[in-house]
């Protein structure tokens, strides 16, 4: 299954070691999942791990930073969008997560961002909360029950 991490999840992940971010996070190391990225994607985590008030509040090594970035852009497939899509009217940048799941064919796409949470679903793709994902997996873990 492939799936898009919204950039919420990805920092909230990086920050705090033992939320559901970083449980989806170890599942992606784990294979249990394919995770789908685009540059845009990557810029804006790039971005966010560097806005002064992250940094101020966790003290970001800028290793550790430079380390995420790199495993992020190595291990996740990288799909190049050839679509660019207006469909979260009140926050035009978040339907970089639609072009960048439309063009890896993923499944799914785990925020904590409301305006693509009251979506629900776009041409088939599931927009979930992570915890909603976290039970998702696990059933999936489980298998049919007999």
């Amino acid at each position: 299954m492939r799936v898009v991490l919204d950039v919420n999840v990805l920092i909230s992940a990086v920050i705090s070691p033992h939320g559901n971010p970083a449980r989806i996070l170890a599942l992606w190391q784990q294979e249990k999942f394919d995770l789908a990225i685009s540059e845009p994607i990557l810029e804006e985590l790039d971005r966010v791990l560097h806005y002064p008030r992250i940094q101020a509040r966790y003290h970001l090594p800028e290793e550790q930073v430079d380390e995420f970035l790199h495993l992020l852009a190595s291990l996740a497939i990288t799909v190049h969008p050839s679509l660019e899509l207006s469909i979260v009217e009140k926050d035009p940048s978040d339907s970089r997560y639609l072009e960048c799941a439309q063009a890896a064919g993923a499944s799914y796409i785990v925020t904590g961002d409301d305006h693509l949470l009251e979506l629900k679903d776009y041409q088939g793709i599931v927009i979930l909360d992570p915890t909603s994902f976290l039970a998702l997996l696990a059933l999936e873990e489980a298998g049919p029950h007999q």
